[in-house]
């Protein structure tokens, strides 16, 4: 059992357990440790990070736990979560760390770990980091003299980053004409965003590119597009593109200004993709959470929709066992494994670009592909963190609003995996109906356990 790492690393509060320096540079030597001895050369770990204040401490805390097991570290600086797992591999290091808690504002932080091949770490190997951390194994195989590692500062990582993301759009197609709001949230792509979409050609509306440690998604980016779509409408531009905190997701406006999530993103970026037969086996991988509108809408073009539990590395272990290659979430992660190995929203927006560029058609006509059920959403906050399983009554209480849809919607009810809240999601074609449906989990919920 994993006791520190959620569905996406770990994550909490910056200086409070356990995200604090004591626990980073354990797993700092704990990781070293593990990817220390795998490819027969002197060993390196990169290091990147967001633009939270508390990124120095803890990438100062890894780099100190890194070089104390013998391991060099590559430190990138500010750069997005998916541009650390492209250069892991493309740098031929060990493993890539990631300092960011994604699209939580500043005042938490989070670690999130690559493998040499880019992909985010199994449940097992995280079970055996845990492990480690605390263990007398790593005590003993300490290196001391010559034998400690060094840390060194990579300038040119944005560059490498901007040209790779760059080459992920048709060499036929270009960006002129087209004016773009992009939305960087005051995080991690606030430098190579504007880069990439400048460079191909697209006039672009800056937001968000102003960190100063404290304002990263703070009323901005993925997690508040009302920003980009009131700039939308003010420039009367061709689309907004908003990116979260680290830059491993994107949430996009029309020209119209309407909100166009993750499901619709990978509707039109999959229609085109089985128009062009790039789709394998015409098959989505999405989450629970993904709207039944996008399985619909993938029938009618003769796809199918597989499903996996919530979070993007499952979304990537489930393609990798299967051979699919294209999959994601509703809230934005994408994940087009042709061209990189996690969720990436720069890459994502540049497909998405693509289709319109190619079709010459506004997103919001693309978009019309798919029509969303309605959904509703609630968090629970409960005095203590339980599973599901836990509160009492609460599964026969689901059983029986079941049957009230009729397979004509669905009840998702899971625990939180960074705090002590429980996520209901109720789905149906009768929006009256699922709300309804939605208060009565509530309610026993807050009865039994609530705050």
């Amino acid at each position: 059992m994993r006791n520190l790492f959620g569905t996406d690393g770990i994550r909490g509060i910056a200086n409070v357990h356990p995200m604090t320096t004591d626990i980073a540079m354990k797993i700092g030597r704990a990781v070293a440790y593990m990817f220390r001895n795998r490819r027969g050369r002197h060993p390196r770990i990169l290091i990147g990070k967001d633009t939270r204040l508390s990124c120095y401490m803890l990438e100062n805390a890894l780099a100190a736990g890194i070089c104390s097991m013998g391991v060099d570290v590559l430190l990138l600086g500010p750069m997005p979560t998916p541009a650390i797992a492209f250069l892991t591999t493309n740098m031929r290091a060990d493993a890539g760390v990631v300092i960011s808690a994604s699209h939580n504002l500043f005042q938490d932080n989070g670690i999130k770990l690559f493998s040499g091949d880019g992909f985010k770490l199994p449940d097992e190997s995280e079970e055996q980091i845990e492990e480690l951390m605390d263990s007398g194994v790593l005590i003993e195989s300490q290196p001391t003299g010559q034998g400690v590692g060094k840390a060194f500062r990579i300038d040119d990582a944005p560059g490498r980053y901007i040209v790779f993301v760059k080459n992920t759009f048709p060499k036929d197609l270009a960006l002129d004409g087209l004016k773009i709001v992009l939305d960087c949230a005051h995080g991690a792509t606030y430098k190579v965003a504007p880069a990439v979409f400048e460079e191909l050609g697209a006039e672009v509306i800056k937001l968000g590119v102003s960190p100063n440690g404290t304002n990263i998604n703070y009323k901005c980016g993925a997690v508040y597009p009302e920003l980009m779509q009131k700039a939308v409408g003010k420039h009367k531009a061709d689309i907004g593109i908003a990116l979260d905190g680290d830059g491993d997701r994107v949430i996009v406006v029309d020209e119209k200004g309407s909100v166009v999530d993750g499901d619709h993103i990978m509707a039109v970026c999959a229609y085109d993709m089985i128009d062009r037969g790039k789709l394998n086996s015409n098959t989505l991988v999405a989450t629970v959470m993904s709207n039944m509108g996008l399985e619909v809408a993938l029938e009618n073009k003769g796809g199918r929709l597989i499903r996996t539990q919530v979070g993007d590395r499952y979304v990537v272990e489930t393609m990798r066992r299967t051979g699919y290659n294209f999959g994601g979430e509703q809230s934005g992660h994408l994940v087009f494994l042709d061209h990189i190995t996690t969720g990436d929203g720069i890459l994502a927006a540049l497909q998405l670009l693509a289709v319109m560029q190619k079709k010459e058609r506004p997103l919001s006509e693309l978009a019309g592909i798919m029509d969303s059920f309605p959904q509703v959403l609630h968090n629970v906050q409960l005095r203590e963190k339980k599973t599901v399983d836990e509160i009492a009554g609460l599964k026969e209480l689901q059983d029986q609003l079941k049957k009230d849809l009729k397979r004509k919607g669905r009840i998702l009810v899971r625990s939180s995996g960074t705090e002590p809240v429980i996520r209901i999601m109720v789905e149906g074609e009768n929006e009256e109906q699922i709300n309804s449906i939605a208060l009565k989990m509530c309610n026993h919920v807050e009865s039994v356990c609530g705050a």
